[in-house]
């Protein structure tokens, strides 16, 4: 099936198209001192025909239905395209805030169905759970969307921390 750029989405973020709709899979979170468990993962991804997306997640602890995590923010294509970035992919920026506390900016590239998001900054609440780098990797993969998240925090170096495989439901 050929993929359709959805109604009324602004240019600027025709890089991201393939993310709009809902999705949902599974994965599992694990970290030092976090025992390892299987999660549902549900995400919105919405636009309004403004020049960025918005972005709805939520992880649930799959045996009991418990939210894990659960985060809002806006995916953005800055006009700004650098000059060595290979034809067909572009800058993009994730900007997230967890009612745990943190409010966090990625910066990294899109292209070809791949995001790769580096933290640019973490800021959190006095006393939010420390947090200080973090990375993301999305991927189309066979019409589902395969999603990792790393993370440095509690003193541990960045490493994985959560991942899933979802697909589209809407």
């Amino acid at each position: 099936m050929a993929f359709v750029i959805p109604e009324g989405l602004a240019p600027e973020v025709y890089p991201l198209a393939f993310l709009v709709g809902r999705w949902r899979g599974s994965g599992e979170v694990a970290y030092p001192q976090v025992p390892r468990a299987e999660v549902v993962a549900d995400v919105v991804v919405d636009h309004d025909g403004g020049p960025y997306l918005t972005w709805s997640a939520q992880l649930r602890l799959k045996d009991d239905d418990h939210v894990w995590a659960t985060e809002s923010g806006f995916w953005r294509v800055p006009p700004d395209r650098p000059a060595d970035l290979p034809e067909g992919r572009f800058p993009v920026e994730l900007l997230l805030a967890d009612p745990a506390g943190h409010l966090t900016l990625y910066a990294g590239v899109v292209g070809n169905g791949r995001i790769d998001l580096a933290s640019d900054l973490v800021a959190r609440t006095p006393d939010a759970a420390e947090l200080t780098a973090a990375t993301r990797l999305y991927g189309m993969v066979e019409g589902e969307l395969m999603w990792t998240w790393d993370i440095a925090a509690f003193g541990e170096p960045l490493q994985s921390y959560a991942a899933a495989r979802m697909s589209r439901v809407g």
